[in-house]
């Protein structure tokens, strides 16, 4: 098994199910996305640039929808989160019933979008 299956498969409920059900939107959204694992967590790369990241929060309890370089992002402002970082804008998402599947195909488009 490929170590961001591993990873992904390896997280305790709920993070498990949050994170197949993104994998499935980002692969349907994008299907020319290669998902490797770098830094040690699932990382989406459209040919070699860095597309977006999945992350589980022990601590913080939820998932990290990570977009790189996301602070280009125009759309649906009132759902990402900064939090100090440079580069990166993500949704966070302590349940399977938080995502809103319209609002994340919209980012990922525009994501691909800008990065293409």
């Amino acid at each position: 098994m490929k170590p961001a299956a591993e990873y992904i498969l390896n997280q305790p409920e709920p993070y498990r199910s949050i994170l197949l059900h993104v994998q499935a939107i980002i692969e349907l959204t994008i299907p020319d996305l290669q998902l490797l694992y770098k830094y040690k967590i699932p990382f989406y790369y459209y040919g070699k640039k860095p597309f977006i990241y999945l992350n589980v929060s022990n601590k913080r309890a939820f998932v990290d929808v990570a977009f790189f370089k996301g602070y280009h992002l125009t759309l649906h402002q009132d759902k990402l989160i900064g939090e100090g970082r440079s580069q990166v804008k993500s949704l966070q998402y302590k349940t399977l019933e938080e995502i809103d599947n319209e609002v994340l195909v919209a980012l990922i488009k525009e994501q691909f979008d800008f990065i293409k």
